[in-house]
């Protein structure tokens, strides 16, 4: 009867907080690779 109060999958948030976490990821990388650019140019 407690399971049936205790979500295991909140899929309507759980999918926000993916899409919002693989967002942060793909900026982070982009901005790691734009840094190491443009420290080879100088």
């Amino acid at each position: 009867m407690i399971l049936h109060y205790l979500p295991l999958v909140n899929w309507s948030n759980g999918i926000i907080m993916i899409s919002v976490f693989g967002a942060v990821c793909v900026g982070l990388v982009t901005a790691v690779l734009m840094l190491m650019n443009s420290g080879k140019n100088k």
